[in-house]
């Protein structure tokens, strides 16, 4: 009989009959199934990289009876992983998987600067952590990924591009394979970046012409990297190579038009373009949410109009910490899209527009009918003197 136990009650004598974990290009993973578990280091291995296993039990051991009660109650709560969470309850642990995703893709890209073989096993399980933070609340991980700080760009942004190409993905209805690719695709595609060197990635100033043209030979650089991975697909490289292709063909590193860029590599490149100019870099200040999606739809060549309409619904015409005028002449902040329109978002109001005087902040939200109030205008927070926008929406998570 066919079972499904997680790795940790995997023990030695049971038969492997397959992996619960995306297919690869690694033969680890098709020399040990159909056959019985008899050494360690295989079963610690698999321990570490995956997170269930189906066994079979007519041609190896079972697992107790003990197991078998903690096994239906795990799925419970696996299933209960991806059930909706409030917007305050999953910013905290976006917050906490922020914080191990960086360091994750920290030791991968140290590895590929230093010459060293990345250790990639781990990165579909991280992509599924992020994936599951994105159904359980879609904006929560991909707005706090924006909060970044100079010094973590590099790590961070492979984060927020991974966050924002599943959600993308997803709101294109593609399948939950392509959803997982997506988002390895966005993790993985600046690793190139690792190859340019520290005083023109870091420079607190524009680059020259002659860095701008070292900084464009990144993709080059990851692609090379990338096709050291046996486990990286061709789609993952691919975005890689070219997440900076514009689809009137002004692109690099290859000029390409239109369709001749992959549907993946068009995703890439609205999603990895709105997480750098919403972003503060060591020359720039960053725009905010609601500034980048306009400074964007007015690109026109740059990005695939169907793809960024589509980006539009994943991060709403009105995003999260966009700060808004209402009807009701109060100024208020963006906490939380709206479940049926996008142009009713939840809004934390604070100061009044007449007086010039703050009041309690509350949430008021657009989409009920008794409050019968409407967004105006987007405002910009240095013109009100506004100070920690982000902890408006936010809270303790913006720390």
């Amino acid at each position: 009989m066919l079972r499904k136990i997680a790795v940790s009650d995997l023990t030695l004598g049971m038969y492997i009959h397959e992996f619960c974990r995306p297919r690869t290009h690694d033969p680890f993973w098709t020399l040990h199934v159909e056959r019985e578990l008899r050494d360690e280091e295989v079963l610690q291995r698999i321990q570490a990289s995956a997170r269930e296993v189906w066994i079979d039990t007519r041609r190896g051991k079972s697992p107790t009876a003990q197991v078998q009660i903690l096994a239906v109650a795990s799925r419970s709560v696996r299933a209960s992983d991806a059930a909706p969470a409030s917007m305050e309850r999953e910013l905290a642990h976006a917050k906490m998987i922020c914080g191990r995703a960086k360091q994750a893709v920290m030791v991968m890209f140290t590895d590929a600067r230093m010459g060293r073989a990345m250790n990639i096993q781990d990165v579909d399980l991280l992509v599924e952590e992020i994936s599951t933070s994105v159904m359980r609340h879609p904006h929560a991980l991909i707005s706090l990924s924006r909060l970044k700080t100079c010094d973590e760009y590099t790590y961070m942004h492979s984060v927020a591009v991974c966050a924002l190409m599943v959600a993308l993905a997803r709101q294109m209805d593609l399948s939950e394979e392509q959803v997982r690719e997506a988002g390895v695709a966005g993790l993985m595609h600046d690793v190139g970046k690792m190859m340019i060197a520290p005083a023109i990635l870091n420079k607190p100033d524009r680059l020259t012409f002659d860095e701008y043209e070292t900084m464009k030979y990144h993709p080059q650089a990851g692609l090379q990297i990338l096709q050291g991975c046996q486990q990286v697909t061709a789609t993952v490289r691919d975005v890689c190579l070219h997440h900076h292709e514009k689809v009137d063909g002004s692109g690099y590193p290859h000029g390409l038009k239109g369709e001749e860029i992959s549907l993946f590599a068009r995703m890439g490149a609205v999603c990895d373009v709105y997480d750098a100019v919403t972003s503060d870099r060591p020359y720039k200040k960053g725009w905010n949410a609601a500034q980048s999606i306009r400074e964007m739809a007015s690109w026109k060549g740059h990005f695939d109009e169907t793809i960024f309409q589509h980006f539009v619904k994943t991060v709403g015409i009105y995003p999260v910490g966009a700060l808004v005028r209402l009807r009701s002449e109060r100024l208020g902040v963006v906490v939380e899209q709206g479940e049926n329109s996008l142009l009713q978002p939840k809004v934390k109001v604070f100061l009044s527009i007449r007086t010039l005087l703050p009041f309690e902040p509350h949430i008021v939200d657009l989409a009920n009918p008794d409050e019968q109030d409407a967004i105006v205008k987007f405002e910009l927070a240095e013109e009100w003197g506004v100070q920690d926008v982000e902890k408006m929406w936010a809270g303790a998570a913006a720390d």
